[in-house]
């Protein structure tokens, strides 16, 4: 009986990288500034969700 060869492997193939999120430069966090009072007077700022990417840091494709 003969020797059975093993099957030959495919290449792996890579996906494309997603291009980052432009207003929160591929971090998924974006400053946030924070007012206080009725005055609505500055406290300073918090970070917050990307409302671009929903916090992935990847630019969503059209």
């Amino acid at each position: 009986m003969a020797t059975r060869k093993p099957a030959a492997r495919k290449p792996a193939v890579r996906k494309p990288r997603a291009k980052q999120c432009p207003a929160c430069k591929g971090t998924g966090e974006v400053a946030v500034t924070v007012r206080v009072g009725r005055k609505r007077r500055l406290v300073g700022q918090q970070t917050g969700l990307c409302l671009g990417c929903f916090g992935t840091g990847e630019a969503l494709q059209d």
